[in-house]
């Protein structure tokens, strides 16, 4: 099957159509399974084998996946190719593995190297050990390939993900690349050969010839200048101390014997004629300082000599016969972060010398039967090969996520890179058996080739506002494509694309209502991703939300443990999170919106989350509290669901929690549906009775309640409290008005005849509740009786001053007292940020 211009047509209307020429896109492409824009295929994909939805005869449930997840990066599938973030495959089997079924389609709508592609093929031929240690910890799990389709705005991942996910015919792939390699080392070879050089001697054969050794690699130093005398200094030959293995931060001036530093230094420049651009130019200096070579199979170390000068000099010469990458850096901070050291263009993040070894094995690649499958080995050596690789004492490899170009390069020889690379390939080729993988190349915020209801699971790590700017990382694997980014639709904080917080979230909330658009009712969404900033992470929180999903379950990867925490805070810790939602079935969203205006529709919700939540989480033999089945957070997903489908809230806090104790069965402050409570109640017996204690972060009025909560579980009295309080409250939050123990425990809990306190029993909680409530309400009034911005004030006195605005619709009112908050607190709260943006759309 060929891509032709009439396919493309067909297509360029959708968003993320990538920037290149339409010859540049078909040679790419290797379609039905993969075209380097948007697939005109993946509507037959589906049709052939999906499985059609129908809710009448659909008996599909699954709880969230709630254990522990641990799996390293040393595999052989995962160091084939490099790429900005990965999540192992072994990790996502699981994942596939609980919410599918073999056969079934799944999703990856941010799909990187492709990994969701590879595990949902690797679930039909995992490796045994990997399979037995599945099966003792999950024996319900149905072995067999599952189909996936995979989509990505930039052209590098989607060609990456591609390749991860094709298989090839091992002995012919093998025998062509040689035969590429043999051609080029004829033509080039030449240009990573130095003399072999013992004590100052050049070794020679008994021909008298000298010998020759093979470069591994050769280490360059940067040039400053010094500012006291303004003499030259190579920066290896003063800051590195080579007998004991580091650089300096501080070294002498040779000449002068200045003590300096790299920033009190400025850099010394040079002008050469550069071919690629026809054009004089001004770069950084830089000097080759060490070359590690071979001779057989030892390794050797030498200073450059003549020799080694004059090869240099040659290669810097002579004309590169082969077309190369010379497109100008795309704009961006990371991507013209080298600009004022004169490397502004693509080709100059390479040596001369590697720069003419990639150029002929790409002409030699372009023109090969196995074009696609070994143009992969040499985009994963691409990077590598480039100037951004650190030499460092014990390790090397480049600054991850940054284009950075350090002092002392490490210009590892491309051909051996191209050779390492594709050793690794051949590794992970032998592992896949079949094509069930489907690429897509567009972006998630509007996929329209593919049908609704159509997906039975999604799996996604999403870029994470301002972590990575993926178009601009990707910007020289696609230069060597020949095909680019559309930046327009990235979902990204990016200053120089004019994309903060607010935008980066309408576009994420554009993507997950795509992913919710193409998911069957009843089934899954994983995503998983680093969270660095909680402003980011209630932004996505809300577009989950606002796309339609509800949210059932969110954990934190403890790295240093290797297991996972649940979130029991609004704002999340800095760790790795993974979040599960579900799309509701279409017969709840019609029985919810059939009885708006009344209260069953506050019941409705938590009888349809309470079903779709864990029963039971054991772990170390406890069990562990499901933190999604407590009343706050019930309470919590339950307002949002509601004012998120512009319905009104039918229930305040105070009679929400009375009417959970009458309608629903608790169980260590968890509540459950009937149906439920006997497994529950089973495990209770087999494990140990006290569930594991939720570990919280105190920083604010609402954790400080939640952690007294968990306290009082038996009554203390004040004196046996305060030690421990005052000692979890050292990070309060900067704004948060910071309240005794005393008036948080009047305000919330009741004291006995001991002077003891202890939470309030159901038939004094609304009473306590219904006090709370009006003191806050009375708070909330004085700072609006006052002008300016609020300094210091109890966040959750405005949480229900919004709320009571919101059910009186004075949205006006809740935006201007939103705007007298500090930014960060809105962006940091998820309920006064929901508060605060759909009443911005509704004033």
């Amino acid at each position: 099957m060929k891509l032709t211009k009439k396919d493309i047509d067909k297509v360029r209307h959708i968003e993320g159509f990538p920037i290149a020429k339409d010859e540049d896109i078909i040679a790419l492409s290797n379609p039905p399974y993969y075209t380097a824009c948007p697939n005109p295929f993946i509507e037959d994909f589906i049709k052939e084998h999906g499985k059609p939805y129908d809710e009448g005869t659909d008996d599909y449930h699954r709880e969230p996946f709630a254990a522990d997840v641990s799996e390293g990066k040393n595999d052989p599938i995962y160091n084939a190719h490099s790429y900005h973030t990965k999540v192992p495959h072994k990790a996502i089997m699981r994942y596939i593995l609980h919410y599918t079924e073999p056969g079934d389609i799944v999703f990856d709508g941010f799909c990187g190297t492709g990994m969701t592609g590879v595990a949902a093929q690797m679930c039909g031929n995992p490796d045994p050990e990997f399979k037995a240690k599945i099966e003792k910890e999950m024996p319900y799990v149905k072995w067999g390939a599952r189909k996936a389709i995979l989509n990505d705005l930039s052209p590098a991942a989607t060609f990456i993900a591609y390749n991860y996910n094709s298989p090839v015919d091992v002995v012919e792939f093998q025998r062509e690349a040689n035969c590429i390699l043999e051609e080029c080392e004829k033509e080039l070879g030449w240009m990573y050969e130095t003399r072999h050089v013992i004590e100052g001697k050049i070794q020679r054969d008994i021909y008298g010839n000298p010998v020759m050794g093979r470069i591994n690699y050769t280490v360059w130093s940067d040039v400053f200048i010094c500012p006291t005398c303004s003499n030259e200094i190579v920066f290896w030959d003063a800051a590195v101390d080579k007998e004991n293995g580091k650089v300096n931060d501080k070294f002498y001036c040779p000449h002068c014997r200045s003590q300096l530093t790299k920033r009190s230094c400025t850099r010394a420049q040079e002008t050469h004629f550069d071919t690629g651009l026809n054009q004089l130019v001004t770069m950084a200096k830089q000097v080759p300082v060490l070359i590690n070579y071979s001779v057989g199979k030892k390794r050797f170390e030498k200073e450059p000599d003549e020799y080694d000068i004059e090869l240099i000099e040659k290669i810097n010469n002579m004309e590169i016969p082969y077309w190369y990458p010379t497109d100008r850096m795309c704009e961006g901070r990371e991507s013209r972060r080298n600009d004022q050291n004169g490397i502004t263009h693509v080709h100059q993040f390479y040596t001369r010398r590697n720069n003419a070894f990639m150029a002929i094995l790409y002409s030699k690649i372009s023109r090969s039967k196995n074009r696609l499958p070994l143009l992969f080995a040499f985009t994963a050596s691409i990077q590598r090969a480039t100037k951004t690789n650190r030499f460092r004492f014990g390790g090397t490899g480049n600054l991850s996520g940054t284009l950075y170009i350090p002092s002392l390069q490490y210009e590892r020889s491309a051909n051996a890179l191209f050779v390492s690379k594709f050793n690794d390939i051949m590794n992970q080729k032998q592992m896949l058996i079949d094509k069930n993988c489907f690429v897509n190349t567009a972006s998630l915020s509007n996929i329209i080739n593919l049908q609704e209801n159509s997906i039975d699971y999604i799996f996604t790590d999403p870029p994470f506002g301002s972590n990575l700017n993926y178009s601009e990382l990707s910007f020289i694997w696609e230069a060597w494509l020949r095909v680019f980014t559309n930046q327009k639709p990235e979902a990204i904080i990016n200053a120089v694309q004019g994309k903060g917080l607010l935008e980066y979230q309408s576009l994420m909330t554009q993507c997950f209502s795509e992913c919710y658009r193409i998911l069957k009712p009843g089934r899954w969404m994983t995503v998983e991703f680093h969270n660095s900033q909680n402003s980011v992470w209630n932004a996505i929180q809300e577009s989950l939300m606002r796309g339609g999903f509800i949210i059932a379950d969110v954990r934190t990867l403890d790295k240093k443990q290797g297991s996972f925490k649940q979130v029991t805070t609004t704002s999340a810790v800095k760790q790795d999170l993974v979040i599960s939602a579900y799309k509701p079935k279409e017969s709840f969203k019609r029985e919810f919106i059939s009885h708006a205006g009344s209260e069953e529709t506050a019941w409705s919700f938590v009888r349809q989350h309470l079903e779709n939540l864990p029963v039971v989480v054991v772990k170390n033999g406890k069990i562990e509290l499901i933190a999604e089945r407590q009343a706050f957070l019930l309470y919590d997903r339950m307002v949002a669901y509601h004012i998120m489908n512009g319905i009104s809230v039918p229930l305040d806090a105070i009679d929400f929690y009375k009417g959970l104790d009458e309608r629903f069965l608790k169980r260590d402050g968890m509540y459950f549906l009937a149906e439920q409570v006997n497994e529950y109640d089973t495990a209770r017996i087999i494990n140990d009775v006290q569930p594991v204690q939720f570990e919280l972060y105190v920083t604010n009025e609402k954790t400080a309640i939640s952690w007294l909560y968990q306290q009082l579980e038996t009554p203390q009295t004040y004196a046996e409290l305060q030690p421990k309080f005052m000692q979890e409250i050292k990070a309060w939050d900067k704004f948060e008005k910071r309240l005794e123990l005393a008036v948080l425990l009047e305000e919330n809990f009741l004291q006995d005849d001991k002077g003891r306190w202890y939470i309030p029993d159901i038939t004094k909680t609304a009473d306590v509740a219904k006090l709370r409530e009006k003191n806050l309400l009375k708070e909330f009034e004085g700072y609006l009786s006052t002008k300016g911005k609020l300094k210091l004030f109890r966040t959750e006195a405005i949480r229900v001053g919004f709320a009571k605005l919101w059910a009186d619709k004075n949205y006006k009112l809740i935006v201007e007292t939103a705007e007298r908050l500090p930014e960060s607190v809105i962006q940091e709260d998820d309920k006064l940020l929901m508060y605060y943006d759909l009443s911005l759309g509704r004033v």
